[in-house]
Protein backbone atom coordinates (compact mmCIF):
# COMPACT_ATOMS: atom_id res chain seq x y z
CA UNK A 1 0.00 0.00 0.00
CA UNK A 2 1.43 3.25 -0.97
CA UNK A 3 1.51 6.41 1.51
CA UNK A 4 0.51 8.99 -1.00
CA UNK A 5 -2.75 7.43 -2.03
CA UNK A 6 -3.79 4.67 0.35
CA UNK A 7 -4.83 2.43 -2.73
CA UNK A 8 -3.97 -1.25 -2.12
CA UNK A 9 -2.81 -4.13 -4.72
CA UNK A 10 -1.36 -7.35 -4.61
CA UNK A 11 2.62 -8.20 -5.51
CA UNK A 12 2.67 -11.37 -8.10
CA UNK A 13 5.70 -12.62 -9.07
CA UNK A 14 5.44 -15.31 -11.56
CA UNK A 15 8.18 -16.90 -14.14
CA UNK A 16 9.56 -16.17 -17.82
CA UNK A 17 9.24 -18.84 -20.34
CA UNK A 18 13.40 -18.97 -19.54
CA UNK A 19 12.70 -18.94 -15.88
CA UNK A 20 13.85 -15.61 -14.86
CA UNK A 21 11.73 -13.89 -12.04
CA UNK A 22 8.56 -11.16 -13.31
CA UNK A 23 6.66 -9.05 -11.10
CA UNK A 24 3.09 -7.51 -11.71
CA UNK A 25 0.98 -5.47 -9.24
CA UNK A 26 -2.31 -6.69 -9.28
CA UNK A 27 -5.24 -4.14 -8.55
CA UNK A 28 -8.86 -4.94 -7.44
CA UNK A 29 -8.67 -8.39 -8.19
CA UNK A 30 -9.70 -8.93 -4.24
CA UNK A 31 -12.81 -6.75 -4.97
CA UNK A 32 -15.50 -9.20 -6.51
CA UNK A 33 -17.53 -7.26 -9.02
CA UNK A 34 -14.55 -6.79 -10.93
CA UNK A 35 -14.79 -10.16 -11.78
CA UNK A 36 -17.80 -9.24 -14.58
CA UNK A 37 -15.34 -6.92 -16.41
CA UNK A 38 -12.37 -7.13 -18.88
CA UNK A 39 -9.47 -6.45 -16.83
CA UNK A 40 -6.92 -3.85 -17.78
CA UNK A 41 -3.30 -4.74 -18.25
CA UNK A 42 -0.22 -1.91 -18.35
CA UNK A 43 3.05 -1.71 -20.46
CA UNK A 44 4.92 0.83 -19.07
CA UNK A 45 7.88 2.38 -21.62
CA UNK A 46 11.22 1.50 -22.27
CA UNK A 47 12.98 2.10 -18.75
CA UNK A 48 10.26 2.98 -17.01
CA UNK A 49 7.68 0.39 -14.71
CA UNK A 50 4.76 -0.30 -13.25
CA UNK A 51 4.84 2.43 -10.77
CA UNK A 52 3.92 4.74 -13.85
CA UNK A 53 0.49 3.37 -13.69
CA UNK A 54 0.06 3.92 -10.34
CA UNK A 55 -3.01 6.39 -10.36
CA UNK A 56 -4.82 5.17 -13.34
CA UNK A 57 -5.23 1.87 -11.80
CA UNK A 58 -6.20 3.35 -7.99
CA UNK A 59 -8.78 5.47 -10.29
CA UNK A 60 -10.37 2.07 -12.52
CA UNK A 61 -9.84 -0.77 -9.33
CA UNK A 62 -11.93 1.90 -6.87
CA UNK A 63 -14.71 3.05 -9.23
CA UNK A 64 -17.74 3.19 -7.12
CA UNK A 65 -20.05 1.83 -10.38
CA UNK A 66 -17.36 -0.31 -12.41
CA UNK A 67 -14.65 -1.18 -10.87
CA UNK A 68 -12.27 -3.42 -12.81
CA UNK A 69 -9.24 -5.32 -12.12
CA UNK A 70 -5.79 -3.57 -13.41
CA UNK A 71 -2.54 -5.44 -14.29
CA UNK A 72 0.35 -3.35 -14.41
CA UNK A 73 3.91 -4.68 -15.48
CA UNK A 74 7.91 -4.55 -14.92
CA UNK A 75 9.66 -5.68 -18.03
CA UNK A 76 12.63 -7.91 -17.47
CA UNK A 77 15.24 -5.74 -15.97
CA UNK A 78 12.96 -3.34 -14.99
CA UNK A 79 11.31 -2.24 -11.19
CA UNK A 80 11.46 -5.68 -9.14
CA UNK A 81 11.26 -7.93 -12.25
CA UNK A 82 14.59 -9.53 -11.82
CA UNK A 83 17.64 -8.27 -14.27
CA UNK A 84 18.57 -10.56 -17.32
CA UNK A 85 22.42 -12.10 -17.12
CA UNK A 86 21.83 -12.22 -20.85
CA UNK A 87 22.00 -8.78 -21.65
CA UNK A 88 21.02 -9.20 -25.38
CA UNK A 89 17.29 -10.41 -24.28
CA UNK A 90 16.46 -7.18 -23.59
CA UNK A 91 14.48 -7.18 -26.79
CA UNK A 92 10.78 -6.43 -27.81
CA UNK A 93 10.04 -10.46 -29.02
CA UNK A 94 11.18 -11.51 -25.93
CA UNK A 95 8.99 -9.13 -23.69
CA UNK A 96 6.41 -9.69 -25.79
CA UNK A 97 6.49 -13.48 -24.79
CA UNK A 98 6.88 -12.41 -21.14
CA UNK A 99 3.70 -10.52 -21.13
CA UNK A 100 1.75 -13.67 -22.59
CA UNK A 101 3.61 -15.62 -19.92
CA UNK A 102 2.04 -12.67 -17.76
CA UNK A 103 -1.20 -13.27 -18.93
CA UNK A 104 -1.28 -17.18 -18.51
CA UNK A 105 0.01 -17.03 -14.66
CA UNK A 106 -2.63 -14.60 -14.07
CA UNK A 107 -5.52 -16.13 -15.20
CA UNK A 108 -6.31 -13.21 -18.07
CA UNK A 109 -7.62 -14.85 -21.38
CA UNK A 110 -9.15 -11.40 -22.86
CA UNK A 111 -7.98 -7.83 -21.65
CA UNK A 112 -8.24 -4.31 -22.15
CA UNK A 113 -4.41 -3.07 -23.37
CA UNK A 114 -2.63 0.37 -22.38
CA UNK A 115 0.49 0.23 -23.62
CA UNK A 116 2.84 3.43 -23.37
CA UNK A 117 5.71 3.90 -25.81
CA UNK A 118 7.62 0.44 -25.68
CA UNK A 119 4.98 -0.90 -24.52
CA UNK A 120 2.90 0.17 -27.57
CA UNK A 121 5.19 -1.41 -29.83
CA UNK A 122 5.02 -4.70 -28.01
CA UNK A 123 1.13 -4.68 -28.54
CA UNK A 124 1.98 -4.31 -32.39
CA UNK A 125 3.69 -7.71 -31.59
CA UNK A 126 0.96 -9.24 -29.52
CA UNK A 127 -1.61 -8.32 -32.19
CA UNK A 128 -0.43 -10.89 -34.31
CA UNK A 129 1.57 -13.41 -31.96
CA UNK A 130 -1.94 -13.83 -29.64
CA UNK A 131 -4.81 -11.30 -30.96
CA UNK A 132 -6.95 -13.04 -29.07
CA UNK A 133 -5.64 -11.27 -26.06
CA UNK A 134 -6.53 -7.68 -27.07
CA UNK A 135 -10.23 -6.84 -26.25
CA UNK A 136 -9.00 -3.03 -26.96
CA UNK A 137 -5.73 -0.95 -27.17
CA UNK A 138 -4.96 2.16 -25.95
CA UNK A 139 -1.47 3.10 -27.46
CA UNK A 140 0.21 6.04 -25.71
CA UNK A 141 2.37 8.32 -27.83
CA UNK A 142 3.60 5.57 -29.82
CA UNK A 143 2.89 4.23 -33.09
CA UNK A 144 4.30 1.97 -36.29
CA UNK A 145 6.92 4.63 -36.86
CA UNK A 146 9.73 6.37 -34.59
CA UNK A 147 11.07 9.44 -34.99
CA UNK A 148 14.44 8.96 -34.78
CA UNK A 149 15.32 12.38 -33.15
CA UNK A 150 13.22 11.44 -30.22
CA UNK A 151 14.99 8.37 -29.67
CA UNK A 152 18.40 9.84 -29.56
CA UNK A 153 16.78 12.71 -27.15
CA UNK A 154 15.80 9.45 -25.07
CA UNK A 155 19.31 8.33 -25.24
CA UNK A 156 20.48 11.08 -24.46
CA UNK A 157 18.55 11.77 -20.81
CA UNK A 158 18.79 7.64 -19.95
CA UNK A 159 22.66 8.24 -20.26
CA UNK A 160 23.05 11.62 -18.67
CA UNK A 161 20.64 10.84 -15.42
CA UNK A 162 22.85 10.41 -12.49
CA UNK A 163 21.77 8.60 -9.27
CA UNK A 164 19.90 12.18 -7.28
CA UNK A 165 21.09 13.20 -3.86
CA UNK A 166 17.20 13.13 -2.16
CA UNK A 167 13.98 13.38 -3.59
CA UNK A 168 14.00 16.88 -3.98
CA UNK A 169 17.18 16.77 -6.16
CA UNK A 170 15.12 13.75 -8.15
CA UNK A 171 12.21 16.34 -8.71
CA UNK A 172 14.48 19.09 -9.92
CA UNK A 173 16.09 17.06 -12.54
CA UNK A 174 13.07 15.48 -13.75
CA UNK A 175 11.90 19.25 -14.35
CA UNK A 176 14.92 20.50 -15.66
CA UNK A 177 14.78 17.63 -18.40
CA UNK A 178 11.14 17.40 -19.05
CA UNK A 179 9.78 20.69 -18.02
CA UNK A 180 9.87 22.68 -21.72
CA UNK A 181 7.47 19.82 -23.03
CA UNK A 182 5.46 19.22 -20.13
CA UNK A 183 4.43 22.88 -18.81
CA UNK A 184 0.70 20.93 -18.31
CA UNK A 185 2.07 19.14 -14.97
CA UNK A 186 1.88 20.33 -11.62
CA UNK A 187 4.21 19.67 -8.58
CA UNK A 188 2.19 16.94 -7.33
CA UNK A 189 2.64 14.99 -10.57
CA UNK A 190 6.69 15.66 -10.73
CA UNK A 191 6.47 14.08 -7.24
CA UNK A 192 4.69 11.24 -9.13
CA UNK A 193 6.95 10.55 -11.59
CA UNK A 194 9.95 10.92 -9.84
CA UNK A 195 8.64 7.88 -7.39
CA UNK A 196 8.19 5.86 -10.54
CA UNK A 197 11.58 6.81 -11.83
CA UNK A 198 13.31 6.29 -8.73
CA UNK A 199 13.87 3.61 -6.38
CA UNK A 200 16.09 3.82 -2.69
CA UNK A 201 18.44 0.88 -2.88
CA UNK A 202 20.59 0.87 0.43
CA UNK A 203 20.12 4.80 1.10
CA UNK A 204 20.54 5.53 -2.51
CA UNK A 205 18.24 6.69 -5.41
CA UNK A 206 18.80 5.48 -8.38
CA UNK A 207 16.86 4.90 -11.90
CA UNK A 208 15.12 1.93 -11.79
CA UNK A 209 16.15 -0.64 -14.48
CA UNK A 210 18.96 -2.28 -15.84
CA UNK A 211 21.43 0.10 -17.89
CA UNK A 212 21.85 -2.75 -20.20
CA UNK A 213 18.54 -1.77 -21.92
CA UNK A 214 19.83 1.18 -23.45
CA UNK A 215 22.99 -0.47 -25.05
CA UNK A 216 21.21 -1.01 -28.22
CA UNK A 217 20.54 2.42 -28.74
CA UNK A 218 24.05 3.38 -28.45
CA UNK A 219 24.94 2.54 -32.05
CA UNK A 220 21.96 4.91 -33.36
CA UNK A 221 22.42 7.85 -34.77
CA UNK A 222 20.23 10.49 -36.65
CA UNK A 223 20.64 8.64 -40.14
CA UNK A 224 20.18 5.07 -38.68
CA UNK A 225 16.87 4.21 -40.14
CA UNK A 226 14.45 2.42 -38.29
CA UNK A 227 11.58 0.01 -39.44
CA UNK A 228 8.23 0.89 -39.74
CA UNK A 229 5.57 -1.69 -37.92
CA UNK A 230 2.56 -0.54 -40.34
CA UNK A 231 2.51 -4.79 -41.63
CA UNK A 232 1.95 -5.30 -37.93
CA UNK A 233 -0.64 -2.18 -37.03
CA UNK A 234 -2.95 -4.11 -39.56
CA UNK A 235 -3.67 -6.21 -36.59
CA UNK A 236 -5.06 -3.76 -35.09
CA UNK A 237 -8.40 -3.11 -37.41
CA UNK A 238 -10.51 -5.51 -35.82
CA UNK A 239 -9.74 -4.14 -32.07
CA UNK A 240 -11.66 -0.42 -30.59
CA UNK A 241 -8.35 1.40 -30.89
CA UNK A 242 -7.38 4.48 -29.10
CA UNK A 243 -4.13 6.46 -29.53
CA UNK A 244 -3.06 9.47 -27.52
CA UNK A 245 -0.07 12.22 -28.89
CA UNK A 246 1.74 14.16 -26.41
CA UNK A 247 1.43 17.77 -28.19
CA UNK A 248 4.83 18.29 -27.48
CA UNK A 249 5.86 14.58 -28.36
CA UNK A 250 9.16 13.70 -30.60
CA UNK A 251 8.14 10.37 -30.80
CA UNK A 252 5.09 10.08 -32.48
CA UNK A 253 5.19 12.71 -35.53
CA UNK A 254 1.55 14.62 -36.41
CA UNK A 255 1.75 12.82 -39.68
CA UNK A 256 2.15 8.67 -38.00
CA UNK A 257 -0.81 9.70 -35.88
CA UNK A 258 -2.79 11.07 -38.85
CA UNK A 259 -1.91 8.55 -41.00
CA UNK A 260 -2.97 5.81 -38.12
CA UNK A 261 -6.36 6.99 -38.39
CA UNK A 262 -6.61 6.97 -41.82
CA UNK A 263 -5.63 3.09 -41.75
CA UNK A 264 -7.81 2.38 -39.21
CA UNK A 265 -11.95 2.41 -39.16
CA UNK A 266 -12.62 3.26 -35.54
CA UNK A 267 -9.68 4.86 -33.72
CA UNK A 268 -10.34 7.73 -31.04
CA UNK A 269 -7.44 10.23 -31.62
CA UNK A 270 -6.72 12.19 -28.38
CA UNK A 271 -3.96 14.67 -27.88
CA UNK A 272 -2.84 15.75 -24.21
CA UNK A 273 -2.43 19.03 -24.54
CA UNK A 274 0.52 20.61 -22.28
CA UNK A 275 2.54 17.36 -22.22
CA UNK A 276 5.44 15.59 -24.13
CA UNK A 277 6.52 11.84 -24.75
CA UNK A 278 4.92 10.24 -22.68
CA UNK A 279 2.13 11.50 -21.53
CA UNK A 280 1.03 11.08 -17.79
CA UNK A 281 -2.52 9.06 -18.43
CA UNK A 282 -3.78 9.74 -15.10
CA UNK A 283 -4.68 13.66 -15.37
CA UNK A 284 -7.71 14.40 -15.06
CA UNK A 285 -8.58 15.40 -18.82
CA UNK A 286 -6.71 12.27 -20.50
CA UNK A 287 -8.42 9.87 -17.34
CA UNK A 288 -11.62 10.81 -18.19
CA UNK A 289 -10.86 10.29 -22.26
CA UNK A 290 -9.58 6.58 -21.50
CA UNK A 291 -12.60 6.05 -19.11
CA UNK A 292 -15.53 7.25 -21.93
CA UNK A 293 -13.42 4.89 -24.80
CA UNK A 294 -13.43 1.81 -22.17
CA UNK A 295 -16.64 2.05 -20.73
CA UNK A 296 -17.65 1.34 -24.30
CA UNK A 297 -16.28 -2.01 -25.13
Amino acid sequence: MTSATKISFQERRFLANDGLQLYARDYGEDDPRTAAALPIVCLPGLSRNSRDFHLLAAAFSTHPDKPRRVIALDYRGRGYSDWDADKSRYQLPVEAEDVISACAALDIARAIFIGTSRGGLILHLLATLRPALLAAVVLNDIGPVIDIAGLLQIRQYLEAQRPPRSWEAAVDSLKQIHGAAFPALDDTDWRDMAEAVFRERNGILAADFDPAIIEPLKSMDANTPLPDLWSLYQGFETVPLMVIRGENSRILSQATFAEMGQRHSDMKTITAMGQGHAPLLHRPDLLAEITAFIDRI
